[in-house]
Protein backbone atom coordinates (compact mmCIF):
# COMPACT_ATOMS: atom_id res chain seq x y z
CA UNK A 1 0.00 0.00 0.00
CA UNK A 2 1.57 3.43 -1.36
CA UNK A 3 -0.17 6.43 0.03
CA UNK A 4 0.61 9.91 -0.81
CA UNK A 5 -0.38 12.49 2.29
CA UNK A 6 -0.02 16.16 2.75
CA UNK A 7 -0.87 18.29 5.99
CA UNK A 8 -3.76 21.20 4.28
CA UNK A 9 -5.73 23.16 6.08
CA UNK A 10 -8.59 20.61 6.21
CA UNK A 11 -5.97 18.34 7.85
CA UNK A 12 -3.86 14.89 6.17
CA UNK A 13 -4.91 15.22 2.51
CA UNK A 14 -4.19 12.04 0.06
CA UNK A 15 -3.02 12.44 -3.73
CA UNK A 16 -2.72 10.17 -6.46
CA UNK A 17 0.53 12.15 -8.14
CA UNK A 18 4.00 13.22 -5.99
CA UNK A 19 4.06 16.60 -4.52
CA UNK A 20 6.80 19.01 -3.02
CA UNK A 21 6.56 18.64 0.69
CA UNK A 22 4.06 15.78 1.30
CA UNK A 23 4.84 11.82 3.14
CA UNK A 24 4.85 9.12 1.05
CA UNK A 25 3.52 6.11 3.59
CA UNK A 26 4.45 2.87 2.29
CA UNK A 27 3.30 -0.54 3.87
CA UNK A 28 4.13 -3.56 2.42
CA UNK A 29 4.66 -2.89 -0.93
CA UNK A 30 3.80 -4.60 -3.97
CA UNK A 31 6.77 -4.94 -6.76
CA UNK A 32 4.31 -2.58 -8.84
CA UNK A 33 4.68 -0.06 -5.55
CA UNK A 34 8.73 -0.37 -5.44
CA UNK A 35 8.91 0.26 -9.10
CA UNK A 36 6.91 3.49 -8.85
CA UNK A 37 9.26 4.37 -5.42
CA UNK A 38 12.44 3.88 -7.73
CA UNK A 39 10.90 6.12 -10.69
CA UNK A 40 10.97 8.96 -8.31
CA UNK A 41 15.32 7.83 -7.61
CA UNK A 42 15.07 6.16 -4.75
CA UNK A 43 17.97 3.62 -4.45
CA UNK A 44 16.55 0.43 -4.77
CA UNK A 45 18.28 -0.70 -1.47
CA UNK A 46 16.76 2.07 0.96
CA UNK A 47 13.22 0.72 -0.47
CA UNK A 48 14.32 -2.83 0.18
CA UNK A 49 16.25 -2.68 3.78
CA UNK A 50 12.94 -1.53 5.74
CA UNK A 51 11.09 -4.65 4.68
CA UNK A 52 14.04 -6.86 6.43
CA UNK A 53 12.60 -7.44 9.58
CA UNK A 54 15.86 -8.80 10.77
CA UNK A 55 17.68 -5.36 9.94
CA UNK A 56 19.41 -3.28 13.21
CA UNK A 57 18.69 0.52 13.09
CA UNK A 58 21.30 3.21 11.31
CA UNK A 59 21.55 5.71 8.41
CA UNK A 60 23.07 5.26 4.96
CA UNK A 61 23.28 8.22 2.49
CA UNK A 62 23.01 7.56 -1.61
CA UNK A 63 21.95 9.90 -4.30
CA UNK A 64 20.61 13.15 -2.32
CA UNK A 65 18.43 10.67 0.15
CA UNK A 66 18.77 9.90 3.09
CA UNK A 67 17.89 6.65 5.15
CA UNK A 68 17.39 6.01 8.61
CA UNK A 69 16.33 2.74 9.68
CA UNK A 70 14.62 3.01 13.19
CA UNK A 71 13.35 -0.25 15.76
CA UNK A 72 9.92 0.22 17.25
CA UNK A 73 8.02 -1.82 19.44
CA UNK A 74 5.38 -4.12 18.31
CA UNK A 75 2.27 -5.77 20.07
CA UNK A 76 1.60 -9.16 18.30
CA UNK A 77 -1.12 -10.10 20.78
CA UNK A 78 -0.65 -12.28 24.47
CA UNK A 79 -1.93 -14.98 22.72
CA UNK A 80 0.90 -14.94 20.22
CA UNK A 81 4.69 -17.01 21.14
CA UNK A 82 6.94 -13.52 21.89
CA UNK A 83 4.18 -11.03 23.02
CA UNK A 84 6.24 -7.67 22.07
CA UNK A 85 8.99 -7.77 19.76
CA UNK A 86 10.47 -4.94 17.26
CA UNK A 87 9.98 -4.53 13.50
CA UNK A 88 12.46 -1.46 11.37
CA UNK A 89 11.20 1.02 10.27
CA UNK A 90 12.68 2.72 7.14
CA UNK A 91 12.47 6.64 6.93
CA UNK A 92 14.05 8.30 3.56
CA UNK A 93 14.49 11.90 3.79
CA UNK A 94 15.07 13.75 0.34
CA UNK A 95 14.95 17.56 -0.46
CA UNK A 96 11.39 17.63 -1.46
CA UNK A 97 9.60 14.75 0.62
CA UNK A 98 9.79 12.24 3.31
CA UNK A 99 9.12 8.38 2.77
CA UNK A 100 8.25 5.72 5.34
CA UNK A 101 8.51 2.37 4.17
CA UNK A 102 7.42 -1.06 7.07
CA UNK A 103 6.56 -4.20 6.55
CA UNK A 104 3.66 -3.94 8.74
CA UNK A 105 0.93 -1.06 9.16
CA UNK A 106 2.15 -0.03 13.07
CA UNK A 107 0.11 1.81 14.92
CA UNK A 108 2.66 4.84 14.60
CA UNK A 109 1.93 5.33 11.16
CA UNK A 110 -1.75 4.69 11.75
CA UNK A 111 -1.73 7.48 14.50
CA UNK A 112 0.64 9.96 12.35
CA UNK A 113 -2.13 9.79 9.36
CA UNK A 114 -5.26 9.99 11.74
CA UNK A 115 -3.83 12.13 14.35
CA UNK A 116 -0.97 14.21 12.97
CA UNK A 117 0.70 16.57 15.60
CA UNK A 118 -0.46 19.95 16.49
CA UNK A 119 1.65 22.31 14.29
CA UNK A 120 3.43 19.57 12.82
CA UNK A 121 3.81 19.19 8.90
CA UNK A 122 5.34 17.05 6.39
CA UNK A 123 6.96 20.06 5.16
CA UNK A 124 8.97 20.35 8.47
CA UNK A 125 10.86 17.15 7.50
CA UNK A 126 13.39 16.82 10.07
CA UNK A 127 11.01 17.77 12.60
CA UNK A 128 8.62 15.37 10.99
CA UNK A 129 11.32 12.33 11.76
CA UNK A 130 12.33 13.39 15.21
CA UNK A 131 8.28 13.64 16.26
CA UNK A 132 8.39 9.88 14.83
CA UNK A 133 11.75 8.98 16.74
CA UNK A 134 9.72 10.85 20.26
CA UNK A 135 6.55 8.79 19.58
CA UNK A 136 8.74 5.47 18.56
CA UNK A 137 10.29 6.18 22.15
CA UNK A 138 6.64 6.65 23.78
CA UNK A 139 5.73 3.41 22.50
CA UNK A 140 8.60 1.51 24.08
CA UNK A 141 7.80 2.59 27.54
CA UNK A 142 4.10 2.04 27.01
CA UNK A 143 4.22 -1.41 26.10
CA UNK A 144 7.07 -1.93 29.30
CA UNK A 145 4.33 -0.86 31.62
CA UNK A 146 1.87 -3.11 29.87
CA UNK A 147 4.70 -6.00 30.17
CA UNK A 148 5.16 -5.32 34.02
CA UNK A 149 1.19 -5.52 34.99
CA UNK A 150 1.07 -8.45 33.13
CA UNK A 151 3.94 -9.88 35.06
CA UNK A 152 2.69 -8.90 38.06
CA UNK A 153 -0.55 -10.84 37.62
CA UNK A 154 1.51 -13.76 36.53
CA UNK A 155 3.59 -13.37 39.54
CA UNK A 156 0.33 -13.52 42.03
CA UNK A 157 -0.85 -16.53 40.29
CA UNK A 158 2.57 -18.65 40.69
CA UNK A 159 2.64 -18.30 44.36
CA UNK A 160 0.25 -21.18 44.69
CA UNK A 161 1.26 -23.03 41.26
CA UNK A 162 2.64 -26.38 40.74
CA UNK A 163 2.62 -25.93 37.24
CA UNK A 164 5.13 -24.68 34.46
CA UNK A 165 2.26 -22.74 32.37
CA UNK A 166 3.12 -18.92 34.56
CA UNK A 167 7.10 -19.43 34.37
CA UNK A 168 6.44 -20.20 30.39
CA UNK A 169 4.48 -17.31 30.06
CA UNK A 170 7.28 -15.31 31.78
CA UNK A 171 9.55 -16.66 30.11
CA UNK A 172 8.01 -15.42 26.89
CA UNK A 173 7.84 -12.11 28.17
CA UNK A 174 11.49 -12.08 29.16
CA UNK A 175 12.35 -12.74 25.70
CA UNK A 176 10.00 -9.89 24.73
CA UNK A 177 12.90 -7.69 26.93
CA UNK A 178 15.76 -8.91 25.53
CA UNK A 179 14.21 -8.02 22.01
CA UNK A 180 13.75 -4.68 23.39
CA UNK A 181 17.14 -3.78 24.65
CA UNK A 182 18.96 -5.09 21.60
CA UNK A 183 16.97 -2.80 19.55
CA UNK A 184 17.05 -0.02 21.90
CA UNK A 185 20.74 0.23 22.06
CA UNK A 186 20.77 -0.01 18.28
CA UNK A 187 18.38 3.11 18.05
CA UNK A 188 20.59 4.50 20.72
CA UNK A 189 24.01 4.06 18.19
CA UNK A 190 21.94 5.44 15.41
CA UNK A 191 20.87 8.69 17.06
CA UNK A 192 24.12 9.27 18.29
CA UNK A 193 25.45 9.22 14.78
CA UNK A 194 23.12 11.66 13.83
CA UNK A 195 23.29 13.74 16.11
CA UNK A 196 27.24 13.68 15.43
CA UNK A 197 26.24 14.68 11.67
CA UNK A 198 24.58 17.45 12.65
CA UNK A 199 21.90 16.68 10.21
CA UNK A 200 19.15 18.00 12.63
CA UNK A 201 21.47 21.46 13.89
CA UNK A 202 19.54 23.71 11.37
CA UNK A 203 16.95 24.58 13.78
CA UNK A 204 17.35 24.64 17.52
CA UNK A 205 14.16 23.34 18.21
CA UNK A 206 15.48 20.17 16.27
CA UNK A 207 18.20 19.73 18.27
CA UNK A 208 16.84 20.07 21.19
CA UNK A 209 14.22 17.71 20.07
CA UNK A 210 16.81 15.42 19.31
CA UNK A 211 17.89 15.54 23.04
CA UNK A 212 14.75 14.90 24.17
CA UNK A 213 14.50 11.48 21.79
CA UNK A 214 18.05 10.34 23.05
CA UNK A 215 17.16 11.08 26.67
CA UNK A 216 13.37 9.42 26.74
CA UNK A 217 15.52 6.44 24.55
CA UNK A 218 18.13 6.33 27.15
CA UNK A 219 15.11 6.24 29.52
CA UNK A 220 13.57 2.74 27.61
CA UNK A 221 17.07 1.02 28.09
CA UNK A 222 17.03 1.82 31.87
CA UNK A 223 13.53 0.39 32.66
CA UNK A 224 14.34 -2.73 30.21
CA UNK A 225 17.09 -3.49 31.66
CA UNK A 226 15.62 -3.09 35.26
CA UNK A 227 12.37 -5.04 34.12
CA UNK A 228 15.09 -7.77 32.45
CA UNK A 229 16.70 -7.95 35.74
CA UNK A 230 13.76 -8.08 38.01
CA UNK A 231 12.62 -10.92 35.94
CA UNK A 232 15.56 -12.90 35.97
CA UNK A 233 15.44 -12.71 39.62
CA UNK A 234 11.72 -13.97 39.82
CA UNK A 235 12.40 -16.84 37.00
CA UNK A 236 15.08 -18.45 39.74
CA UNK A 237 12.96 -17.80 42.48
CA UNK A 238 9.84 -18.85 41.50
CA UNK A 239 11.15 -21.86 40.05
CA UNK A 240 12.45 -23.10 43.80
CA UNK A 241 8.77 -21.69 44.46
CA UNK A 242 7.47 -24.40 42.20
CA UNK A 243 9.25 -26.83 43.66
CA UNK A 244 8.43 -26.48 47.15
CA UNK A 245 4.75 -26.11 46.55
CA UNK A 246 4.71 -29.77 44.59
CA UNK A 247 6.96 -31.20 47.21
CA UNK A 248 4.27 -29.79 49.65
CA UNK A 249 1.60 -31.46 47.50
CA UNK A 250 3.81 -34.74 47.54
CA UNK A 251 4.45 -34.81 51.19
CA UNK A 252 0.55 -34.32 51.91
CA UNK A 253 -0.31 -37.33 49.61
CA UNK A 254 2.12 -39.52 51.35
CA UNK A 255 1.22 -38.79 54.48
CA UNK A 256 -2.81 -39.62 53.37
CA UNK A 257 -1.29 -42.56 52.36
CA UNK A 258 0.35 -43.92 56.15
CA UNK A 259 -2.95 -42.56 57.64
CA UNK A 260 -5.05 -44.93 55.04
CA UNK A 261 -2.56 -47.48 55.47
CA UNK A 262 -3.74 -48.05 59.27
CA UNK A 263 -7.85 -49.03 58.43
CA UNK A 264 -6.47 -51.41 55.41
CA UNK A 265 -4.70 -53.06 57.97
CA UNK A 266 -6.82 -53.46 60.62
CA UNK A 267 -9.49 -54.91 58.48
CA UNK A 268 -7.12 -57.46 56.43
CA UNK A 269 -6.21 -58.81 60.01
CA UNK A 270 -9.59 -58.99 60.80
CA UNK A 271 -10.64 -60.28 57.67
CA UNK A 272 -8.47 -63.51 57.69
CA UNK A 273 -10.04 -66.82 57.41
CA UNK A 274 -8.23 -68.05 61.20
CA UNK A 275 -9.44 -68.01 64.57
CA UNK A 276 -9.42 -64.44 65.78
CA UNK A 277 -9.86 -62.72 69.41
CA UNK A 278 -13.57 -61.09 69.82
CA UNK A 279 -14.50 -63.00 66.72
CA UNK A 280 -17.94 -64.15 68.28
CA UNK A 281 -18.47 -60.98 70.10
CA UNK A 282 -21.33 -58.88 68.59
CA UNK A 283 -19.50 -56.05 68.56
CA UNK A 284 -16.52 -57.24 66.90
CA UNK A 285 -17.36 -54.72 63.93
CA UNK A 286 -17.26 -51.95 66.24
CA UNK A 287 -13.84 -53.60 67.19
CA UNK A 288 -11.78 -53.00 64.39
CA UNK A 289 -13.44 -49.51 63.50
CA UNK A 290 -12.19 -48.48 67.07
CA UNK A 291 -8.84 -49.85 66.64
CA UNK A 292 -8.31 -48.38 63.54
CA UNK A 293 -9.73 -45.23 64.45
CA UNK A 294 -6.88 -45.15 67.05
CA UNK A 295 -4.37 -45.92 64.43
CA UNK A 296 -5.50 -43.28 62.21
CA UNK A 297 -5.86 -40.42 65.69
CA UNK A 298 -2.19 -41.32 66.44
CA UNK A 299 -0.48 -40.85 62.83
CA UNK A 300 -2.50 -37.62 62.01
CA UNK A 301 -1.11 -36.43 65.30
CA UNK A 302 2.11 -37.14 64.82
CA UNK A 303 2.09 -35.52 61.52
CA UNK A 304 0.58 -32.68 62.69
CA UNK A 305 3.02 -31.92 65.58
CA UNK A 306 5.78 -32.46 63.57
CA UNK A 307 4.40 -30.37 60.59
CA UNK A 308 4.43 -33.23 58.04
CA UNK A 309 0.99 -32.71 57.29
Amino acid sequence: MLTILKKTTDGMRSFERLVDDCWVNVIDPTPEEIARLEEWQIPPEMITYPLDMDEIARTEKDNGFTLILLRVSYSQGNGADIPYTTIPLGIILSEKFVVTICKIDHPILQEFCTKPVRGLTSAKRNRFVLQLFLTAAYRYLTHLQQINKTVDALEDKLQLSTRNRELLEILKYQKCLVYFTTALKSNELMMEHLLRSQIFDQFEEDRDLLDDVITENRQAIEMTNIASNILSSMMDGFASIISNNLNTVMKFLAAITIILTFPTMVASFFGMNVTLPLQEHPAAFLFTILVSVVFVGLATYIFVKRDWF
